[in-house]
C-alpha cells in the first residue's frame, strides 16, 4: 500500500513539474512570437514610408489636403456673411463687421474665423484688377 502511495504521489508531482515547464514553454513563445511581429511590423511600415517619399506620394498627399482644407468657395463665403452676388463691397464689410462683433462678444473663435475667412475669400472677388505696368 505504501509504494502505490509514493507513485501516485511522484507521479502526481512529475505532472505538475511537466505543466509548469509547459507553461514557460508557452509563455516564451508567446513572448517571442510578439516581438518577431512587432520587428516585421516596424520594418514594413518603414519599407512603406520610403516607397512613399520616392514616389512623392506622401507630399501630394500633404498638399491636398492644405489644398482642401483651406479653401472656401465663393458660394460658401457669400452663405456665410448672408450676402448675395449683387452685394457691394460696403455691404460685405457692414455684414463682416456686424457678425465678426457679435461671435467676439460670444467668445466663438471659431465663427469668427469662417466669418474672416469668408471676407478673405470675397476680397479676392472684389479687388479691384490693378494694371498691369512693363
Amino acid at each position: 500500500m505504501y509504494l502505490l502511495e509514493m507513485v501516485s504521489y511522484f507521479g502526481n508531482y512529475a505532472i505538475m513539474l511537466f505543466l509548469r515547464q509547459a507553461a514557460k514553454i508557452i509563455a516564451n513563445l508567446i513572448v517571442m512570437g510578439s516581438s518577431i511581429l512587432a520587428r516585421a511590423f516596424v520594418q514594413a511600415y518603414r519599407q512603406a514610408l520610403s516607397n512613399a517619399s520616392k514616389n512623392g506620394v506622401a507630399q501630394e498627399a500633404v498638399q491636398n489636403i492644405k489644398r482642401s482644407s483651406k479653401t472656401m468657395t465663393e458660394a460658401e463665403a457669400r452663405q456665410i456673411l448672408g450676402v448675395t452676388e449683387d452685394s457691394s463691397w460696403e455691404e460685405i464689410v457692414q455684414k463682416y463687421d456686424n457678425l465678426f462683433e457679435r461671435n467676439a462678444k460670444n467668445r466663438s473663435f471659431y465663427l469668427q474665423s469662417k466669418v474672416h475667412r469668408a471676407k478673405e475669400c470675397l476680397e479676392e472677388v472684389h479687388k479691384p484688377k490693378e494694371p498691369e505696368t512693363k
